[in-house]
């Protein structure tokens, strides 16, 4: 191999070195950041992390990388299992957060077993508006007799029984409303607010945009997880309501960024 072969190879492997411990200390990497920080192209970099994701280390995300060390794209557990987890705890979660929706206020619940908890303790009054794109929500809500609903329509995802898609997107062009009650599959304080599905993070930031006041609802099994899909920073929401076991870093955290905190 010629002297300049073996200088290119050295330079790649000594990058994609330092590239994985700034995945390890970091948790996340950007490309353009790479590619100004290694004085080389954001292709090179491309090739550099495409190269990280087939050996385990890094997995691909907009714009960059993530290391595997922090995130699990494929631990979507199925509904199934979801409906039985934490299930005392959802609960608790879902009459609070039902206790904040007054008279005359207009709703969105995002998909997601402690929506469904929401759902079933709302109070059946008939100037409440429940926006929603979540089938086993629209069912629970159907059998009160006098909340108002409206169905988000789109492409079924059955392995979370939720409609996604453009028209589920576009179908919120028109509305403004009061809360939205965002579940998540990740919350994390540097990393932000995440999911497991793509159309499910497009959806959702396009819910923030539609409520004026925005609350995440999670269990602390959630905390310090990351997923693929990065849906908002923890900064963007109002208020967040989770469970009695939450660690004390979500408690400085709402200080620190002015977030009301309500643990059920």
């Amino acid at each position: 191999m010629a002297e300049g072969s073996l200088k290119v190879t050295r330079d790649t492997s000594e990058r994609r070195r330092e590239i994985t411990s700034l995945l390890k200390s970091r948790g996340s990497v950007q490309v353009l950041a790479l590619s100004e920080m290694f004085n080389v192209s954001m292709q090179t970099i491309r090739k550099d992390l495409h190269y990280l994701e087939e050996h385990g280390i890094a997995t691909r995300a907009y714009g960059g990388a993530i290391s595997s060390e922090v995130v699990n794209t494929n631990a979507e557990p199925p509904i199934e299992v979801k409906r039985v987890s934490h299930t005392e705890e959802k609960e608790r979660i879902g009459q609070l957060a039902a206790s904040m929706v007054k008279p005359g206020q207009s709703i969105m619940l995002d998909s997601g077993t402690t929506a469904l908890q929401i759902a079933r303790f709302l109070p059946d009054e008939e100037d409440i508006t429940v926006v929603t794109n979540d089938f086993d929500v629209l069912s629970v809500l159907a059998q009160k007799r006098n909340i108002k609903i409206v169905m988000l329509g789109g492409e079924l995802r059955r392995k979370n029984m939720a409609f996604y898609g453009a028209q589920t997107v576009a179908a919120l062009d028109e509305l403004l409303l009061d809360k939205l009650f965002l579940g998540v599959d990740g919350f994390d304080v540097e990393r932000g607010i995440t999911t497991h599905h793509e159309a499910e993070a497009q959806l959702n930031r396009k819910m923030v945009e539609t409520a004026r006041e925005v609350i995440a609802v999670t269990d602390a099994s959630k905390f310090g997880k990351v997923c693929l899909h990065r849906i908002i920073d923890i900064s963007e929401i109002d208020a967040l309501i989770t469970d009695a076991a939450a660690p004390s870093f979500i408690d400085e955290a709402a200080e620190r960024l002015g977030i009301k905190l309500y643990k059920a």
